[in-house]
């Protein structure tokens, strides 16, 4: 996919070499942005093979809302590194998707010493469905990841922290196509974005289909977008990302492939029930995670 190799290109010839917490350098580039048209295919990366599979197992993790990865661990270790050994993970994307805490303070007055506000969760996922019914045009369709106290105590706060959906009209005015918008503290160029990119498609062809409107753009802004970059003496060698990447730049594109969503209400969508047709990637590069 050409949006993808030039960031891939923009960040190699731009990057600045810093450290990271990792004890891996990267070459980092700050405020990347990329935008696909959803239309002309599913953005799944054709330059090197991507385990679809785990990124879809990954996102309906995430829209199960739960804050642990026994379950997940079934099917992928994409999270082990940062969850306890029981499995629970306190940065878990879901919990914040669809039981976003809220404090109920039923009068302006201060609450007592000792005294807490009552609680109750909000689904923003729902709450974004419900108002494109209700209001296609409103610029409120947004969906946060971020919030602060977990951020401050986490082993790893949200990477990808929030998204805002945006309904395009047709010739006539009608509500037309779904467009999604993503914004990204840090970003992982070889490992993170490609899935990050298949993961928030599937997640507006979703949400697209369930409220009958056609696909529209992603778009997606990396605040910090890098790639690990080590010297070949390094004794952090195997964790270098920029070989693998300047491989990808050599190869053809292809088309890309389409993704098949069941007629289901969105609720009942299971792993069953996507199909990715047409994909006939070069094949996989095998990058190392610093975690």
């Amino acid at each position: 996919m050409k949006e993808y190799l030039d960031l891939v290109r923009l960040v190699l010839e731009k990057g600045v070499r810093k450290p990271s917490r990792t004890g891996v350098d990267t070459l980092s580039y700050f405020g990347a942005f990329y935008k696909v048209d959803l239309a002309a295919g599913f953005p799944l990366l054709t330059s090197k093979r991507v385990n679809f599979n785990a990124c879809l197992h990954e996102l309906l993790w995430y829209l199960s809302g739960d804050d642990h990865i026994r379950n997940l661990r079934k099917v992928t270790k994409i999270w082990d590194a940062w969850a306890d050994e029981k499995g629970d993970l306190e940065t878990a994307y879901g919990r914040y998707w669809r039981r976003f805490p809220h404090p109920v303070q039923k009068s302006h007055a201060p609450l007592a010493p000792g005294e807490t506000a009552p609680v109750e969760e909000i689904d923003q996922i729902q709450y974004v469905i419900d108002e494109i019914r209700r209001n296609p045009f409103s610029r409120r369709l947004v969906v946060t990841a971020w919030e602060p106290g977990n951020a401050e105590r986490s082993k790893l706060p949200p990477c990808h922290y929030t998204f805002a959906f945006n309904v395009s009209p047709d010739e006539t005015g009608s509500p037309r196509r779904l467009n999604c918008h993503l914004t990204q503290r840090s970003g992982d160029i070889a490992l993170g974005i490609p899935f990050n990119l298949a993961c928030y498609a599937t997640l507006t062809q979703m949400i697209a289909q369930e409220v009958g409107l056609g696909l529209g753009h992603f778009a997606h802004t990396i605040v910090d977008a890098h790639i690990y970059a080590a010297d070949s003496s390094s004794p952090m060698a195997a964790y270098d990302h920029v070989a693998g990447l300047r491989e990808q730049l050599t190869r053809a594109l292809r088309p890309l492939p389409r993704l098949h969503i069941a007629r289901k209400p969105f609720a009942q969508l299971a792993f069953e029930d996507f199909r990715v047709e047409g994909y006939d990637p070069h094949p996989s590069i095998a990058f190392k995670v610093a975690v």
